[in-house]
């Protein structure tokens, strides 16, 4: 049966557009050049989820909840799916990114960019990063191993390479593409990809044809092509089984191959003829979700199956449509179906139907959807539903032609395509940060901005070092640190500098602090952590110093080094502060659930009589919100700001709650603006108004005005 094109839908805006399913195929994800990811339960869905992720999205991925989306800010954005809750950076570059994908478990993705860059990082730990260099023109695809060992790049270059990703070298280059200096002015956006689970193929859209090379030996094993192809291919997909490959043109021509007899399986051209620049195979039936660069979103359904079925959207109208026949005043042939030899074949059949959907009964009633009648199967033993007779009865007779005795099992049941409640979603647990820092993965960052001072860190091919600069010279005077053992996290204070490493083969994770303030000439000392146990967050306060771990421990040391206390936390560390004698923690309690976090909070004096003055108490936050910093205020205060941008603080008069005092977002001019929180005065308001964080310090050179010298002695001029 030929493949059946469903009327194409407006999606966005006119420009590229990329397009993406769900592990389950529940959804339809897009995004395009109005900045927006639309999140689509089906081409029929009226009212798209729509997320703003930037003025520009060229490429989206999808993977284990998490969507990562490349934006014209050249960053790589993941939110959480499909609540669409900003999740992070997880990598940025000079220029614009113009392809991410994911790995086969969704542990990894790459990005290319418009800087001839290639670079792959860990989801779970942005820091964790590798760049591949070679390419000398922008990226324009990439495609993963299913195997996770090699990784495809297609570049403007004219280049297609493939990379090891162990050592991030080139294993093969191929000179196949037309070379240019942009992707806008690129034939093709070559969007080439890997044959699912043996990754046995790679395929290449090259001008009019495919060409597919085979793993290790590198050889053009043979190219797909057709007659009907007058255009450059833009786009190649596969089936998930990997016996089929469908590709799109510039002039909106899709074409699928069966790879195995090279035969041309199916031919869909565009109703409008524009370019195909988003292909994306359904993970579990014969549907192939297409967009346009015009911006419309496309369904082609009844695709050549991996199994040979007839998709289950068709047989679900079919029946449905048999069923609403049953009711419309003409009983005659109904009544016939149930006298004549079919039915009584057919019975069991049903039966069998019938029993094995009645252990899914309970889940389907519990999804909260109200059932249609033509998917209701009666539990009565002496009633039998017409309209599975007559599917039942139809497939019988195709069984008998064709000799195919358990071809009955290979039956889609109307009920495979109903979506199950699974219940509240768990929302990912925040990671541990140090407040009043950037995000790791900048080569240029603060690793702390307080009310003190300032810890910059430079992290690039020319140095590897830290810089301390005080807002009050007398304090202390600036100080330069190389950074061999590549401190991550610091804290400031009146008496010291404190900063903390993680672990690695050969080194554990350290503590390392620089006590200016000591009377004595012991002003630096060095603690080890025990082996795998990771530093994650740290503060000062007066006198002492704090380090919370991965084990869930704090360890608490004087200024001088000596450890006093070790305690363990009720969950993983969020971050903390300190402040004179008290000492303010924020963990995880539990799991949060549909974009929230469920976080605690203790809050120690460490005095002479040291006592716990919040013992746990859960921490409240702005609905699907994540904490952004924690601190106290001038005079001594707890407080902390949501990602929402709500600033609360401690009310000791009302029972140890929380007051809001301030909505930062309430004070910004546009969407992209934020207020970087780096300290709180209760008196006087000081906020600097701007981005989500401050990306370089702009000092102010004090000059002295010239004064000329007016005195006219002829020896002073000409010495003037």
């Amino acid at each position: 049966m030929p493949a059946i094109q469903k009327p194409m839908r407006f999606g966005h805006t006119e420009g590229h557009t990329d397009v993406c399913f769900d592990d389950l195929g529940s959804y339809i994800v897009t995004c395009g050049s109005d900045g927006d990811v639309r999140i689509w339960e089906d081409l029929d869905d009226d009212d798209p989820k729509s997320i703003n992720v930037g003025e520009k999205a060229y490429s989206c991925a999808l993977k284990n909840g998490k969507l990562v989306t490349a934006v014209s800010n050249n960053t790589i954005q993941i939110h959480t799916f499909p609540e669409g809750v900003p999740d992070g950076i997880l990598t940025r570059f000079t220029t614009n990114a113009n392809h991410v994908v994911f790995n086969g478990d969704g542990a990894k993705i790459a990005a290319g960019s418009s800087d001839f860059l290639v670079k792959v990082v860990d989801v779970m730990d942005c820091s964790q990063q590798k760049t591949f260099r070679g390419h000398d023109a922008p990226v324009l695809s990439l495609s993963f191993d299913p195997k996770d060992i090699f990784l495809a790049s297609a570049s403007c270059d004219g280049s297609v390479k493939v990379w090891q990703i162990s050592d991030q070298t080139c294993t093969i280059s191929w000179p196949l593409l037309q070379k240019c200096n942009d992707v806008i002015n690129s034939k093709s956006i070559c969007r080439l990809a890997w044959q699912p689970k043996s990754g046995k193929l790679l395929a290449v859209p090259v001008e009019k044809s495919v060409k597919l090379y085979r793993r290790e030996t590198w050889n053009n094993q043979y190219d797909l092509s057709d007659t009907f192809i007058s255009q450059a291919l833009n786009v190649v997909t596969w089936s998930p089984c990997g016996q089929y490959l469908a590709a799109g043109s510039i002039n909106g021509l899709i074409i699928v191959w069966n790879v195995e007899t090279k035969d041309c399986m199916e031919r869909v051209k565009h109703e409008k003829g524009y370019a195909i620049c988003g292909l994306a195979w359904h993970p579990s039936c014969g549907r192939i979700a297409y967009t346009d660069a015009e911006g419309n979103l496309g369904l082609l359904e009844n695709v050549c199956e991996p199994s040979g079925k007839t998709s289950s959207s068709k047989v679900s109208s079919r029946v449905e449509k048999d069923y609403n026949d049953l009711f419309d005043g003409d009983d005659t042939n109904n009544a016939g179906d149930f006298l004549n030899d079919n039915a009584v074949e057919t019975h069991s059949f049903t039966k069998r139907i019938i029993n094995d959907e009645e252990e899914d009964d309970d889940l389907m009633l519990a999804s909260g959807r109200p059932r249609q009648r033509s998917h209701i199967l009666e539990d009565d033993e002496n009633s039998v539903d017409v309209t599975m007779l007559k599917t039942g009865s139809s497939l019988l007779k195709e069984e008998e032609e064709d000799d195919q005795a358990d071809s009955i099992h290979n039956v889609p049941l109307v009920t495979s395509q109903r979506s199950f409640y699974d219940g509240p979603m768990p929302t990912p647990r925040q990671k541990p940060f140090q407040s009043g820092s950037t995000p790791m993965h900048l080569t240029h960052r603060f690793m702390v901005w307080n009310s003190i001072g300032i810890i910059r860190c430079y992290n690039d091919e020319q140095d590897n070092a830290i810089d301390v600069e005080f807002h009050d010279t007398s304090i202390h005077h600036a100080t330069h640190l190389s950074n061999t053992l590549n401190y991550t996290v610091a804290d400031l204070s009146y008496e010291a500098i404190l900063l903390a490493c993680e672990s690695t083969d050969e080194l554990a994770s350290k503590l390392h602090c620089l006590h200016f303030s000591s009377w004595d000439s012991s002003k630096e000392w060095i603690v080890d952590m025990p082996p795998n146990e990771d530093i994650e967050t740290i503060c000062l306060g007066l006198g002492w110093a704090a380090a919370a771990t991965s084990a869930m421990l704090l360890r608490l040391f004087t200024i001088g080094g000596v450890q006093k206390e070790v305690f363990s936390l009720p969950g993983p560390v969020v971050s903390m502060a300190g402040h004179g004698e008290q000492l303010f923690i924020v963990y995880h309690r539990g799991a949060g659930f549909d974009g929230d976090q469920c976080l605690g909070v203790q809050l120690l004096e460490l005095g002479k009589k040291k006592k716990q003055i919040l013992h746990g108490d859960p921490l409240p936050l702005t609905r699907k919100s994540y904490l952004v910093w924690v601190g106290f205020s001038a005079e001594g205060t707890p407080c902390y700001v949501d990602s929402e941008g709500i600033v609360r603080m401690l009310n000791r008069g009302l029972g140890n709650t929380w007051t809001p005092v301030c909505n930062t977002r309430e004070h910004c001019k546009g969407k992209s603006d934020h207020y970087w929180v780096v300290g709180i005065h209760e008196n006087p308001q000081q906020l600097r108004q701007g981005r989500e964080y401050w990306l370089k310090v702009a000092f102010h050179l004090l000059l002295q005005p010239f004064i000329l010298n007016c005195d006219l002695e002829l020896n002073k001029l000409v010495a003037f």
